[in-house]
């Protein structure tokens, strides 16, 4: 390779494995205070196992700083033997929804299920009627673009949320603001990018792999999504 030539380097992007949203009686917790969960931790260790079984070693770690992030990159360090500080990036943190408790009786199943609906104005889509897929990109894309900017690394280790990857890999994959709602990340799942200095087509991104889930590569036991089994708790209660 000439000397002259673009050098990529990879991200190796996750979603937080498995959390517990409620206590044992019911009670939801915060989403800033969930937790992940035993089989979270395990869906961990599975990625931490294949990424040092294929050799995979990382120059730094970053997470968004909520706690399921922060736990699923620890129980990914120590599953595949790396000392590394986990750093945190807030501006990463997942879309943001609003209350539940104030949407319309009648708006609660298109508020949980539609929110990553395709339409013509994506972005002026609202989570939960909270933060709008447009407040999501204008955070998220910067934070990102800083850094890819930087040059104190060869291979990272994101561990972020299912909106916000599906944000960084729907602009790596068309080089400009997109968002495909029906991108799936499983819990737990590991996403490839090889990046220049940007997301766009002269920054060289090029998505190696979407939604890898060493816990489960076939997806199985897997057919409702997240916001299925959120709406599936919060409907008993309610009624």
């Amino acid at each position: 390779m000439s000397s002259s030539s673009p050098t990529r380097r990879r991200v190796y992007l996750m979603r937080h494995g498995t959390v517990d949203h409620f206590l044992a009686d019911g009670t939801p917790l915060r989403p800033d205070r969930a937790r992940l969960s035993v089989a979270g931790a395990r869906e961990a260790e599975a990625a931490g196992a294949l990424f040092a079984a294929c050799g995979v070693r990382f120059d730094r770690v970053v997470t968004s700083g909520l706690p399921r992030a922060v736990q699923t990159a620890q129980q990914v360090l120590r599953a595949c033997g790396a000392a590394l500080p986990v750093e945190d990036e807030p501006a990463l943190e997942e879309i943001r929804g609003g209350r539940p408790a104030d949407l319309a009786p009648d708006m609660v199943d298109l508020a949980f299920l539609g929110g990553f609906l395709p339409g013509e104005n994506v972005e002026a889509q609202r989570f939960l009627g909270g933060e709008s897929v447009g407040e999501l990109l204008d955070r998220v894309l910067p934070s990102f673009g800083t850094w890819l900017a930087r040059d104190d690394w060869r291979t990272l280790l994101m561990v972020l949320h299912s909106a916000v990857n599906r944000a960084l890999l729907s602009t790596a994959l068309v080089g400009e603001r997109a968002f495909f709602g029906g991108m799936d990340q499983q819990l737990g799942c590991i996403n490839v990018l090889d990046v220049g200095r940007s997301l766009a087509p002269r920054g060289c991104a090029t998505v190696r792999a979407i939604n890898l889930a060493p816990s489960a590569w076939l997806k199985a036991p897997w057919r409702c999504t997240t916001m299925d089994q959120l709406l599936a708790h919060y409907e008993p209660a309610t009624a």
